[in-house]
């Protein structure tokens, strides 16, 4: 079966406080899309890569296509208003019968494995949407009171979010709706069932500065033990 991986980066690097948007900012020596292309393409050397940057940050993705030492094919994609709209344009690049990821551009660590494990429970569940446990005590705020949550009951979701192609297709074809803050409640409001499956705490996004110094020693890591 064909894979495509919609790669989502429309970061203006707000947060970090820098000119340059955060997915292009250097990671352990390249640019933190690098690290996230990498990503898929050590897990499925096959797969088709879409990725959808704001229209005044397309030039820039030759600064990603430069640091692969052999060509790579990649469409080049641009966003839209909303994450949605972004994703949606991406998707018109898919074809055929195929299982579909839609990863953050800037959440560069995660593994082969999840990617792949990924894959298979899209092709034998139809998605498969990672999640961690929430770790921290968490409480809901009611004006001056505040009152505790289960943690239990509690995931704290992440990407690739990854679909067959015939449940995310349909799906991006509905009316936007401010409600839909990730691929998975686009697909459940389309009435498909989505299904979770065990996320990665390395597979952080990185949005801070912080973010990035922990992003850089973690690479650092796998680099170690590999």
């Amino acid at each position: 079966m064909e894979k495509f991986a919609v790669l989502v980066a429309g970061g203006k690097g707000l947060r970090m406080g820098t000119a340059l948007p955060k997915q292009f900012l250097p990671l352990n020596g390249q640019p933190v899309l690098y690290h996230t292309v990498k990503a898929f393409l050590d897990a499925y050397a096959d797969i088709h890569l879409i990725l959808v940057l704001p229209a005044e940050q397309l030039s820039f993705a030759q600064m990603v296509l430069q640091c692969f030492p052999e060509r790579i094919d990649m469409t080049i994609v641009a966003g839209g208003e909303t994450r949605y709209h972004s994703v949606q344009n991406g998707l018109k690049a898919v074809r055929g019968n195929s299982i579909v990821f839609v990863h953050d551009g800037v959440r560069p660590l995660a593994s082969a494995a999840l990617i792949q494990r990924c894959y298979e429970q899209a092709v034998e569940k139809g998605s498969a949407i990672p999640a961690i446990a929430v770790s921290d005590s968490i409480r809901t705020v009611e004006g001056d009171t505040s009152k505790p949550i289960n943690r239990e009951q509690l995931r704290s979701i992440q990407t690739p979010q990854t679909f067959r192609s015939e449940i995310i297709l349909p799906a991006f074809a509905q009316t936007y709706n401010a409600a839909f803050t990730d691929e998975a409640t686009v697909v459940e409001a389309a009435g498909t069932d989505i299904f979770l499956i065990e996320g990665e705490k390395s597979n952080i996004k990185v949005t801070t500065p912080e973010d990035m110094i922990l992003a850089e020693a973690l690479l650092k890591e796998r680099g170690t033990n590999a």
